[in-house]
């Protein structure tokens, strides 16, 4: 009952911050709405906004900004979900920045000293002010302690953010649930899943440990890169709650002046910014997912820099195929052959016709080509993709929307250096080189050997499959072979299932065993 009061309370101070800002039910969409929609509105004051001038999204994000840590996050995944609130209002989320005043240093020693389990001077020589503040954590200038001392970046964890995430979940909770059993056309877009989606996300980024796992792991695989640099990761000042790690000088490239005064060209960081994505996303499968400009810097040798790994995103090697692809098809204005790769990977249905899906993409592709760079956006380009497979029945793909999510921030700050900016001829090198590398003579010759690496591991398992032929051979000759009824289903499910993980594993026992039947046999004949 307390639960329901409290979850009630925040939630009607959030609408009354939204009606503030015109977001709860924009003057946009009055006309639309029914009528005690509008007259909720009327009573919330939403007509009294003091930015009603701004478009609904931009008035959305600042009015989750104000709500504070949760409501930013919510935003957040919001960003992703542009079949519910609209391409205009997910870019404008896509641009939340995640800034909140810094919480006092006594309060920050006091978290490091409990969660290092030394005191902070014994971690640490020196430690600044936070030099920047955000819903999660916020950062300070350290050195470490030892000979000779080492500059780092400490992030520290907020005290309470915890207790705080979890008072709000439950309200988000609480009113997804309340959608979903009164409001109809609510349970398609499934809240409750949202906000499920949601808790989970934060629970990883409230363990620091987590997040450096997931800058050690990008540092890993980029390292040879010449242009792109992530942070050392000091995992002896590292903890659930502090996070310690190499300091990067750099430039924000927000401030494009100041990288052009200090000799950098914004056309090439711009085009430095969507191929490290891309090859984070097609060569690693394994990305950045928050790269807005408040993460990104330039150092004095003109490497990108990235900080904060809160949100990473990954790609499997099936997904990562079917991006580059996608993206070659359109590139080469090849819609059948877009089309088909859908197909192949079974995201549509069998019952629509190739050629009818490849129109529709047809339909998608045109009108960009012979605009001005400036004009086209992947972005909105993938986003017009996912709304149209939508139609086609085609079921969301929970990597590839963080992947769209993440695309349209760095296509934001890939123009913000670069009006003219062409994000087709930027792509172009990173799609073709994976193309190559993989669909070309050396990406066969690997495919081949992972699959001879899958079978030499299947043929670990021969002494096994031998004895179990015994068993079934001794079985026949009782009268045939007696599954138990659970067994029997748990085949049938198999069965309906049809996986094609499944597929592969009965082929390669199939061969293994006719292989050995073979071996058997041959002294006889």
């Amino acid at each position: 009952m307390f639960r329901r009061l409290s979850d009630t309370r925040r939630l009607w101070h959030a609408a009354r911050v939204l009606a503030r800002n015109d977001a709860l039910f924009p003057k946009e969409y009055e006309s639309l709405l029914p009528s005690w929609a509008r007259l909720t509105r009327r009573l919330l004051g939403s007509g009294h906004a003091k930015n009603r001038s701004a478009p609904p999204g931009e008035r959305l994000a600042q009015a989750l900004e104000s709500l504070g840590p949760a409501y930013i996050k919510l935003g957040q995944v919001l960003a992703t979900r542009a079949d519910i609130v609209g391409d205009d209002v997910a870019f404008a989320l896509a641009q939340l920045q995640d800034r909140l005043p810094p919480f006092p240093m006594a309060q920050a020693r006091a978290v490091i000293a409990q969660s290092l389990g030394r005191p902070v001077d014994t971690v640490f020589s020196a430690l600044s002010e936070p030099i920047a503040a955000a819903s999660i954590a916020q950062v300070h200038d350290g050195m470490t302690t030892g000979d000779p001392p080492v500059r780092v970046a400490v992030k520290v964890l907020r005290p309470g953010i915890a207790v705080e995430f979890g008072k709000d979940l439950s309200a988000f909770a609480f009113a997804a649930r309340l959608a979903e059993r009164f409001v109809p056309e609510a349970r398609r877009l499934r809240p409750v899943a949202m906000v499920d989606t949601l808790a989970a996300s934060v629970a990883i980024e409230l363990d620091l440990r987590m997040e450096a796992a997931g800058a050690s792991e990008l540092e890993e695989r980029t390292r040879s890169d010449p242009d792109f640099r992530v942070p050392h990761i000091d995992w002896s000042r590292t903890s659930d709650s502090v996070l310690t790690s190499e300091w990067m000088e750099g430039i924000s490239v927000r401030d494009r002046a100041a990288l052009e005064a200090a000799g950098h060209d914004p056309k090439r960081i711009a085009n430095l910014v969507i191929r490290s994505f891309l090859t984070q996303a097609l060569r690693d499968g394994f990305f950045h997912a928050d790269m807005h400009p408040g993460n990104l810097f330039v150092d004095a040798e003109g490497r990108l820099v990235a900080v904060d790994f809160g949100i990473m995103g990954r790609l499997d090697v099936p997904m990562r195929r079917f991006l580059a692809e996608t993206l070659a098809g359109f590139l080469a204005r090849d819609y059948l052959r877009v089309a088909q790769i859908h197909y192949d990977v079974n995201f549509v249905p069998a019952h629509h016709p190739v050629e009818t899906f490849a129109q529709a993409l047809r339909a998608i592709g045109e009108p960009i080509f012979g605009r001005s760079a400036k004009d086209v956006s992947m972005a909105r380009l993938l986003q017009q993709l996912f709304d149209t497979t939508r139609r086609f029945d085609m079921q969301a793909q929970p990597q590839l929307v963080l992947l769209q999510k993440t695309m349209m921030v760095v296509e934001g700050v890939a123009r913000g250096l670069d009006p003219d900016f062409d994000i087709w001829e930027a792509s172009r090198p990173v799609v073709e080189k994976w193309m190559i590398e993989r669909m070309g003579p050396e990406g066969r010759l690997r495919d081949a050997a992972d699959g001879m690496s899958a079978l030499g591991r299947a043929a670990q398992n021969l002494p096994q499959l031998l004895k179990n032929a015994e068993i079934i051979s001794a079985m026949l000759a009782e009268g045939g072979v007696r599954l138990h009824p659970e067994s029997a289903l748990l085949i049938a499910e198999a069965q309906v299932a049809r996986t094609r993980h499944v597929r592969i594993a009965i082929w390669i026992a199939a061969g293994a065993l006719g292989l050995l039947g073979a071996i058997a046999l041959a002294p006889l004949i």
